[in-house]
């Protein structure tokens, strides 16, 4: 199966970048591109894509307006293509609210080196696209191209973050930490919004490009009674906040005597990302082990997978998200394979096990 992608753009330099990028990409197919969505509709009449790439800010019709058209009218997965903006941050924010699955970035200059810098990203990002439940449609068999391994070294936790076997002694304190992929700010936001004031402390990885999570925690803490922002270096995490970590740095738990507080760190990507939810996983089991809950959501790949049996082994009470209630059904179903889950639960559901096994 090819995956046939449309991309939308009023770039010319960017929807060429763009299709040399994919072009040869076994298993992904550009079929068509358009200046604006209008220009995209009259093309998609003719053949539907399975994954449109779309610019935010064009002519005649924004792609806020064209994505909410999209997802009322014919579900698709969309990945939005977003300038590395504060601007073009809180407006992505918006699209990821309004359906979109992913988000793939751009510059203002040199975005032919910065796209060839960050073609694995670009393809893993169509494929796990192409695999996205879309508003509660059910997903296609994988295709051929997501099957494939990107040419990219896998890291494990351990270039960034060493293992212990050491016991953690309870503590009145609890953290739980989240990992998340595709389809995650929407899950995210639909666990939070459900958690009153005194929950308790919360790290999450959530897979985003850097500059992006800022808007990330900022729209999340809008809808929210707890309160959430991006992680800084030394954060406490107690009840009633929630820490995201921040795009292109690695976030590690630390113990300080009966508290916990986050490191931000520099390092490899691992399982291809920075922040890694395998690293945030590792540093909970090694410094919180039994006054931990673990919880993955919707996403490709393995990511979390080995950090949540490591969380398990340590006394962590772990939860996955299952199948029917994920956007893409990848890192959940890792984490099982892997014997680090206790329990798979719809979305809905984890809100209460997370009060429940948080709160000691």
């Amino acid at each position: 199966m090819t995956i046939k992608v449309m991309i939308v753009d009023d770039s010319a330099v960017v929807r060429q970048v763009l299709t040399q990028q994919l072009d040869g990409i076994q298993g992904i197919k550009v079929i068509a591109s358009a200046t604006d969505p209008i220009f995209a509709m009259k093309k998609m009449a003719e053949q539907w894509p399975d994954v449109i790439i779309l610019d935010i800010e064009m002519p005649r019709m924004d792609g806020i307006t064209f994505l909410k058209k999209i997802m009322a009218e014919h579900p698709t997965p969309v990945v939005i293509c977003s300038t590395l903006t504060e601007r073009g941050a809180a407006v992505t924010m918006e699209a990821m609210a309004s359906g979109a699955v992913d988000i793939i970035t751009k510059p203002k200059a040199g975005l032919k080196a910065f796209l060839s810098e960050h073609k694995a990203q670009l393809i893993d990002a169509i494929k796990a696209a192409a695999m996205a439940r879309v508003r509660g449609a059910r997903a296609p068999a994988a295709p051929a191209a997501a099957r494939l391994q990107t040419p990219s070294p896998k890291l494990s936790a351990d270039a960034v973050l060493a293992s212990s076997t050491k016991p953690m002694s309870e503590t009145t304190d609890r953290v739980v930490a989240i990992g998340t992929s595709t389809g995650g700010t929407q899950a995210l936001e639909r666990v939070l919004v459900q958690l009153p004031r005194d929950a308790p402390g919360i790290v999450v990885v959530q897979h985003m490009p850097e500059q992006f999570t800022a808007a990330f925690a900022k729209r999340l803490d809008s809808v929210c009674q707890i309160t959430v922002k991006e992680a800084e270096m030394g954060d406490r995490v107690m009840p009633g906040l929630a820490l995201i970590a921040n795009g292109g740095k690695h976030l590690i738990l630390r113990r300080s005597g009966a508290q916990y507080r986050v490191e931000l760190k520099d390092g490899p990507l691992i399982s291809r990302h920075r922040p890694s939810v395998d690293v945030l996983f590792r540093s909970v089991a090694n410094s919180a082990g039994p006054n931990a809950v673990g919880i993955i959501m919707t996403g490709m790949g393995d990511d979390g997978a080995s950090g949540m049996r490591e969380m398990h082994d340590a006394g962590a009470y772990t939860i996955a998200q299952n199948e029917a209630t994920c956007v893409v059904y990848g890192m959940p179903k890792e984490a099982v394979k892997a014997g680090g889950v206790d329990i798979e639960v719809p979305i809905d559901d984890i809100p209460r096990l997370l009060l429940k096994h948080g709160r000691g």
